[in-house]
């Protein structure tokens, strides 16, 4: 069994990756709405089980979609 499940891998992965990009480019951080590098939220699943490379690149495209409208909406 592995040590760590997804959803502990997902949250380390965005928290590391978030901090070295802000470290390296401090200006991205004013530049991102929020200040918040990764979107909420995660998809894992394994092709074959519950779908298939399309299922994943329309999980994919669709990120930030519902967000962006909504943010539009304020002004």
């Amino acid at each position: 069994h592995p040590k760590y499940g997804p959803g502990a891998f997902v949250r380390l992965y965005k928290s590391i990756t978030a901090k070295q990009l802000f470290q390296a480019l401090p200006e991205l951080r004013k530049e991102l709405w929020g200040g918040e590098f990764w979107s909420d939220g995660y998809y894992v699943a394994t092709v074959g089980v519950r779908g298939d490379w399309s299922v994943v690149e329309r999980y994919i495209k669709q990120q930030g979609e519902d967000t962006q409208e909504e943010q539009l909406r304020m002004f």
